[in-house]
């Protein structure tokens, strides 16, 4: 009898962008704060109604499946090249906004008062530019971040689902284990089947 998934997820963590610098890296070190999964595997008979000595449970660490399933670094990987750009282009105006008040504050004395008053409404104009670019690349961001999020929570329900029904399980639990045996722990056996799954695509490119 096929199972029934249920699962919740809460602010996913993909992993670091330890290569990106500024806005980008700034934003990418809290992008996904931990990987949340609670997954029941349940057939459609009440579960009272099995014998608990019967029950197969599995568990399955979140924050490991998170950190070494391949397709998680593709993703960070995907973020990371379309943002970039984006992202030295911020710190780029950044740096030709403090050239510009480094040069107020040295020539203050010798400018003229319409000098500086031009100098000052450029650095504002430049500063409101600035802020602009960042909000539309925090906008584009979170966006981009939550879609590639959500297709690999898509793709781990499914890897766990097929896995649990395949192997015969009535239970898989993540969050809030206090301990689980090796006995029970399907981890590496995920994870490993993500792997084959993400070998098999790039074979397939």
């Amino acid at each position: 009898m096929k199972p029934v998934i249920k699962l919740r997820f809460s602010n996913s963590r993909l992993g670091r962008f330890s290569n990106m610098s500024g806005l980008a890296a700034k934003m990418a070190r809290h992008a996904w704060a931990g990987l949340v999964l609670a997954l029941i595997v349940s057939f459609s008979a009440p579960l009272s109604a099995q014998s608990l000595t019967d029950l197969r449970v599995g568990y399955v660490n979140p924050s490991r499946v998170s950190d070494e399933a391949p397709q998680a670094d593709a993703a960070r990987r995907q973020l990371q090249e379309e943002f970039a750009p984006r992202d030295a282009e911020i710190l780029s105006m950044q740096e030709s906004l403090r050239a510009l008040e480094d040069r107020l504050a040295e020539q203050r004395l010798t400018l003229s008062d319409e000098a500086q008053q031009d100098l000052q409404r450029e650095i504002v104009n430049r500063r409101r530019r600035i802020q602009r670019q960042q909000e539309a690349f925090r906008e584009d961001f979170n966006m981009r971040r939550n879609e590639a999020l959500g297709d690999l929570q898509q793709r781990i329900l499914r890897v766990v689902g097929d896995f649990a029904e395949e192997q015969g399980f009535d239970l898989v639990v993540s969050d809030g284990v206090v301990f689980a045996s090796d006995s029970v722990n399907i981890t590496d056996r995920i994870i490993g089947r993500l792997q084959r799954q993400y070998e098999q695509q790039r074979s397939s490119e």
